[in-house]
């Protein structure tokens, strides 16, 4: 599965993966464990040297996130099932009220009719599932113009008619 960026490139290499919470962490490695281990091991996480990234289900909050975001590299979220759609609303929370500025990445159940949406709501990356990585860049590209604000920055199409000198 490709690993896609919103900026409409293949992410090469990942160096990112997934520890279950039982599991030893490499000193060198880039983990990425559970919002538990996270608030469990905290201590031993926090004053690693490497990056350290956590992933967030559908049924955690995402404020639980607050006292650990300064020191996070990136935060996954879950689409354990593509039509499950609290994922959306966690990116949007991370980036506008908590104002996290790191990788956000959509991993799971991600489809490429959901990239787009994806990158509105403040995802930067994508593991696409069952798709070639041509299909998934040319999905970013789809829509040119937007209609409403979102955390992505891009103004809508009627901000442009109503400022054209701001364009």
């Amino acid at each position: 599965m490709p690993l896609i960026s919103n900026t409409g490139h293949r992410i090469g290499e990942d160096a990112w993966s997934f520890v279950a919470d039982d599991a030893p962490i490499v000193e060198e490695s880039c983990p990425i464990v559970s919002l538990a281990r996270l608030k469990a091991d905290w201590a031993a996480l926090s004053g690693r040297n490497g990056r350290l990234a956590v992933i967030l289900q559908p049924d955690e909050a995402v404020e639980d996130l607050g006292p650990f975001l300064a020191r996070l590299d990136l935060v996954a979220i879950a689409f354990p099932k593509f039509r499950d759609g609290r994922g959306y609303t966690s990116a949007r929370l991370l980036r506008e009220r908590l104002g996290f500025g790191h990788e956000i990445r959509a991993v799971g159940d991600v489809l490429l009719d959901q990239l787009v949406f994806m990158a509105r709501c403040g995802f930067d990356s994508f593991v696409v599932k069952n798709a070639d990585e041509k299909r998934a860049l040319d999905a970013l590209e789809r829509y040119t113009h937007v209609y409403q604000p979102a955390a992505d920055g891009r103004r809508g199409v009627l901000f442009h008619r109503a400022h054209p000198a701001k364009n």
